[in-house]
């Protein structure tokens, strides 16, 4: 310690004899000149003497700042290490690790063994599983979340639901039959429920899943728009990706949407 005092006591006067002499008359000169004011007007001499010198020790302060600063470091005791803080962190640690365990069992417990689909409608990407075995992934389109309103005060907005879902029926070289929204759509009258007008074939592709509430998986003509948000809420995959995932989800097969 005392080789260090030593030290920046050198530092200190390594500096002072550094500082230009028009620096040291900015010091003396005021002080000279208060010292002749002082003893002709001792009340104003005071008060320039009291300016002047707090004016040479601001100056003073910060030529020598980053001196004081250096030796207030080294002067400051370092923060022993506590063996309490090893002992908190290494438990804490250890209960991080469990609880990640914890959700690996749970993920693990509640993953399908069998395939199942996932739908990504942020991105319109899939991923066809085997519990952790990926069997085929790939770029669909889902909903468009256009809102549509019919002159009679209904309204549809066009969005793929989210949750989970399970594949109901499947059915090769599909119809679509028509809603109410999509004869609103082309502005056309709307048929009887049952009528021919209804009922088209070739749009849906060559395979067809329902999963629920009119919702389906399917093909589509416009396979330059696969990726985008364009769909009235079905999920639309490509023609090999549709005949792959067909193929490998069966009824009952879990259907993931997000």
């Amino acid at each position: 310690m005392e080789g260090r005092n030593q030290e920046y006591s050198s530092v200190r006067k390594n500096r002072a004899a550094r500082i230009p002499r028009r620096m040291l008359g900015l010091f003396t000169r005021p002080l000279a000149w208060a010292g002749k004011m002082f003893a002709r007007r001792p009340l104003g001499g005071f008060l320039v003497l009291l300016c002047a010198g707090s004016l040479v020790l601001s100056l003073l302060i910060l030529y020598y700042a980053p001196v004081f600063r250096e030796w207030m470091l080294a002067a400051a005791p370092a923060r022993p290490a506590m063996a309490g803080d090893a002992a908190a962190h290494k438990k804490e640690v250890e209960r991080i690790q469990g609880r990640i365990r914890n959700l690996q069992k749970k993920y693990a417990a509640i993953t399908p063994r069998k395939p199942y689909l996932v739908v990504d409608t942020s991105n319109n990407k899939f991923r066809l599983m085997s519990g952790d075995k990926l069997i085929r992934e790939g770029t669909c389109s889902t909903g468009s979340y256009v809102l549509l309103k019919a002159g009679d005060d209904r309204q549809w907005v066009f969005k793929t639901p989210r949750g989970r879902f399970h594949v109901q029926t499947k059915k090769e070289s599909p119809v679509w039959y028509k809603p109410d929204w999509a004869f609103v759509e082309e502005g056309l009258p709307i048929p009887p429920p049952h009528s021919q007008e209804r009922y088209e074939a070739g749009v849906l592709g060559d395979y067809a899943l329902h999963i629920g509430d009119g919702y389906l998986i399917h093909g589509t003509l416009y396979k330059r728009l696969l990726g985008m948000p364009v769909t009235h809420g079905c999920v639309r995959l490509g023609d090999e990706d549709l005949e792959v995932v067909y193929k490998n989800l069966q009824v009952g097969s879990p259907v993931y949407i997000y």
